[in-house]
């Protein structure tokens, strides 16, 4: 093969962040549901909300509600200790991907958003616009929101793989409150809601709750006995099963589903 006939990328220094969370989640017992949720109430609400300073994102709220779910159902919300306990926190920390222009590429880069539970959804939608808004210079600047630990992960990268994973494990993974406060208990991956394509995502995650974020489809449905086009979000939902049992993940499930599909929060 000529040389002529091929060329390379630059691989961005992040996503070896990506392949480390997928050796991580190789190795948990994930339970994943694919679901269909009704969201034409929520996005009628949500349309109504054009006034200046009151517009609130789909992501934000969806964020809020989630928050508001999980405080609902505690061991939602607990990270494994060892072999005999589970941490349970208060707080709901959840982690968002933002994509990020980094030295001309789009990058997907974490933004924390802390105790949200204690946050409106203008609160969030303005911490999640300002991520977007955020500058990244350089592949260096990997963490969006509060930036105290980009220097350890950044020294992290310089690792090999295998090394870079034995420091996770011990210092990040094995220590609850770390991981509460540097990524939180809850991730969300998300597809972009809008589009022709209709389907779920499988994100990788290494958190005890993760959440996938599928295409937003016009789709006939049952309504009021009648069918009609509804808007339908194609979301997955993941279980750490060793972390959470069935019984009240599938709880929670069926109280995340109904705040979504009644447009909790937009009264």
């Amino acid at each position: 093969m000529k040389d002529t006939e091929l060329f390379t990328i630059q691989y961005p220094p992040v996503r070896q962040f990506t392949a480390d969370i997928g050796r991580i989640d190789h190795g948990k017992h994930y339970v994943r549901s694919l679901l269909e949720v009704d969201v034409t109430e929520a996005l009628q609400k949500l349309k109504a909300m054009r006034a200046p300073g009151k517009k609130v994102s789909f992501l934000a709220w969806f964020v809020k509600v989630l928050a508001d779910a999980v405080a609902q159902h505690p061991p939602i919300n607990g990270i494994r200790q060892g072999r005999s306990k589970v941490v349970v926190f208060k707080e709901v920390n959840i982690s968002v991907i933002v994509e990020k222009k980094v030295d001309g590429k789009a990058v997907p880069l974490p933004l924390v958003l802390r105790n949200v539970g204690a946050k409106t959804s203008l609160e969030l939608n303005a911490e999640i616009q300002a991520a977007v808004d955020q500058s990244v210079e350089h592949a260096g600047n990997l963490v969006l929101g509060r930036g105290e630990n980009e220097g350890l992960l950044n020294l992290a990268l310089v690792l090999p793989q295998w090394l870079r994973l034995a420091f996770m494990r011990a210092f990040i993974l094995g220590s609850p409150r770390r991981v509460q406060d540097m990524m939180g208990t809850v991730m969300i991956s998300s597809l972009g809601t809008v589009g022709r394509l209709s389907g779920w995502m499988l994100p990788t995650s290494m958190h005890p709750l993760s959440i996938g974020i599928g295409t937003l489809n016009k789709k006939p449905a049952i309504h009021q006995g009648a069918i009609e086009k509804r808007d339908i979000l194609h979301l997955t939902i993941a279980f750490d099963h060793d972390v959470i049992d069935g019984m009240p993940a599938l709880a929670f499930v069926d109280d995340l589903v109904s705040r979504l599909e009644a447009g909790a929060g937009l009264e």
